[in-house]
């Protein structure tokens, strides 16, 4: 309840001027237990996505629609066709491979990146999702310059968003405090769910 206060009170600003005061890629480094470290590092090193598969006609077409809907919504920012739809087929599998919704993954790299690639913060964080370095020497192969590689900054991403929702045990704000490396403010929480909502897009 005084968190939900706590979100009611911010300011109406625009969302504009919360996105210029939010402090992305800032993830903390914190000890890993050996079994965490293994896991995670199994979640980040399979093959690259396959094309998706439908149990029904209805849901590959539903899927096509929402494909459409999101390749619209994104134009502005990816003018590419091609670029565009292969970095929303890789988020639709990465958030669902990670048990994310892709509303969300997508309202989250609005806020972090903008959707740029080679985006980097003050911090060092890296790319679509604003990875961390340590993360690639914790789980990943130790080379952070791939951490830029499209496919591989949302899978991390992902498995990254739901480590912390495992450790706070499914409380959405809070895993978006620590993905921020802000736990407890509710500034940034705020920035990503007001994005999600842009992103939620009906499959019917």
């Amino acid at each position: 309840m005084r968190r939900r206060r706590a979100l009611l009170a911010l300011p109406a600003l625009p969302l504009a001027i919360w996105q210029r005061q939010a402090r992305a890629g800032a993830q903390i480094e914190e000890p890993l237990a050996d079994a965490v470290r293994s896991a995670l590092a199994a979640a980040v090193a399979d093959d690259a996505p396959p094309k998706p598969s439908f149990a029904s006609l209805d849901e590959r077409l539903a899927y096509l629609r929402w494909l459409g809907a999101a390749s619209q919504k994104l134009k502005s920012r990816k003018t590419e066709a091609l670029t565009r739809i292969e970095f929303l087929e890789t988020v639709w599998y990465e958030s669902r491979r990670a048990g994310l919704e892709t509303a969300l993954v997508l309202g989250l790299i609005q806020v972090e990146s903008g959707f740029r690639k080679y985006a980097i913060s003050k911090a060092g964080a890296r790319g679509y999702m604003q990875v961390m370095p340590f993360w690639a020497r914790q789980i990943g192969d130790g080379h952070p310059s791939r951490l830029f590689h499209m496919q591989t900054n949302l899978r991390f991403g992902c498995v990254i968003l739901r480590h912390y929702l495992d450790i706070e045990r499914g409380d959405l704000f809070m895993a978006l405090g620590r993905y921020n490396g802000s736990r407890g403010r509710p500034e940034y929480p705020t920035l990503v769910l007001a994005a999600r909502r842009a992103w939620e897009i009906p499959l019917a």
